[in-house]
């Protein structure tokens, strides 16, 4: 992006694309307010607007009214982005939506980049870098489970946890450095007192790192693949976990000759894969032999599999042949058609496609399986880039901590020091580079 661009007065539609009830157009920047006296007609003129009203009027473009709206003004410095800021709230068509748009583009604002509003919301220091990171996750959120804790990230969790692990380094240092800098004024710390923080701090840093995998699961998700052999009712079972018809079921084996997928909200976003059923047999054509060799590499891609046989038969010879296909900390296994086998002697859990016994206690064992995660007793969620700076503000630590065991002399062990205040610096956006912070934003939607 040219530098300049980014004092420009910024535009963009912030709903999604399609027709809806109410369309909503973003606009942020200091010429925000004359390219609205320009467009708009009311009963309030705009450069009467008070902060907590809204406006009704029309959007006219100098001959045809384009439609009539709702405006909600936002006065710098007190908006989502820090700048003068109005939505124009109009009807959701999209011919509508675009030609209001269009207006205010060629009444001098540019098309917004994605994520472009709340990046200058970062730079202007409405919001942290973390927070800015929370609200894509918002966005992105693919269980209601998710919204829980990234709204406490949004609500400054993470932030102000990093800044008091923060603080407790930088007092360290502090009295590290004096003690170099003013020896005749100022005694060196107690290597006591340094080992002491430095293992309180990574203490700290360890328990966010610990909902680490947890954070990375909510986030991306699982793969849960169904397999077995023909008919022992993969598709019924992936029906009843989904809830709704989504595979074809037939007596006749092979119906599933290719792989089906759908999402499943369990708490934890899950790809569930119903896959073609696994044989052997000189009868079987070449579309089905295709299908099933999808089926295999599903199960080698997949979190957890959960491999089905026919509680009226129990696990035969072909079963056995396909278990071993599975890696055993992954496999659920799983006994369908009790409703009509009731003494379940092969093991794992029993259930019933048809009738959906067992079918929520199945669910449960998923979650446990990967990873038995509980949303309210995560106090924080953290994604890849985060976690890799707290990596390396705790190695950091780990170093400094190790050096005043052994002693070692003070103004060394403030190197590494300050390679962890750098570290929790670029978590919270502190220190930051353009390719980093522009990779970031690259990630959220444009009007956003």
């Amino acid at each position: 992006m040219n530098i300049l661009d980014e004092f420009n007065t910024i535009a963009a539609v912030s709903t999604p694309f399609g027709t809806g009830g109410v369309g909503v157009i973003r606009v942020s920047g200091s010429r925000a307010f004359d390219i609205l006296d320009k467009i708009f007609k009311g009963k309030t003129e705009v450069k009467n607007f008070k902060p907590s009203h809204f406006y009704h009027g029309v959007i006219n473009d100098g001959k045809n009214v384009l439609d009539e709206v709702i405006v909600l003004p936002f006065f710098e410095p007190n908006s989502y982005t820090g700048e003068n800021v109005f939505e124009v709230q109009c009807h959701g068509g999209i011919n509508v939506v675009d030609s209001i748009l269009d207006l205010i583009l060629k009444n001098g604002a540019r098309l917004a980049e994605k994520g472009e509003f709340t990046k200058r919301a970062f730079l202007n220091k409405k919001l942290d870098l973390a927070q800015a990171e929370a609200v894509a996750d918002l966005i992105h959120s693919k269980t209601r489970d998710f919204v829980i804790p990234s709204s406490k990230n949004l609500k400054g969790a993470l932030s102000v946890k990093i800044g008091e692990i923060k603080k407790g380094i930088v007092d360290v240092l502090s009295k590290i450095v004096a003690g170099i800098d003013f020896p005749e004024d100022v005694k060196e710390p107690e290597y006591e007192y340094l080992i002491e923080e430095f293992k309180k701090s990574i203490n700290e840093i360890d328990k966010i790192l610990a909902n680490a995998k947890s954070s990375n699961i909510m986030r991306q998700g699982i793969t849960v693949s169904i397999a077995g052999k023909p008919n022992v009712g993969k598709s019924s079972l992936f029906n009843a976990l989904l809830n709704h018809q989504r595979a074809i079921v037939t007596e006749i084996a092979g119906t599933t000759r290719d792989v089906i997928k759908e999402t499943l909200d369990l708490g934890i976003p899950v790809t569930l894969v119903d896959t073609a059923g696994i044989r052997s047999d000189n009868e079987i054509d070449r579309v089905e032999q295709i299908g099933i060799e999808y089926s295999k590499q599903t199960i080698d891609g997949s979190d957890c599999v959960i491999f089905v046989y026919d509680a009226t038969q129990g696990i035969l010879k072909e079963d056995k042949q396909i278990l071993d296909l599975i890696p055993e900390d992954k496999l659920i296994l799983c006994a369908n058609k009790s409703d009509i086998a009731p003494d379940n002697t092969a093991g794992g859990i029993s259930i019933s496609a048809k009738n959906g016994a067992g079918i929520e206690e199945l669910k449960n064992l998923i979650k446990s399986k990967v990873c038995n995660i509980n949303c309210d007793d995560m106090d924080y969620v953290t994604n890849i880039r985060q976690q890799n700076c707290l990596q390396r503000a705790r190695e950091a630590l780990s170093q400094a901590l190790s050096a005043a065991e052994y002693r070692e002399l003070q103004d060394l062990i403030s190197i590494d020091v300050k390679s962890a205040v750098i570290a929790l610096d670029e978590l919270s956006g502190e220190v930051i580079t353009d390719n980093v912070l522009n990779n970031i934003f690259d990630n959220f939607c444009i009007g956003k």
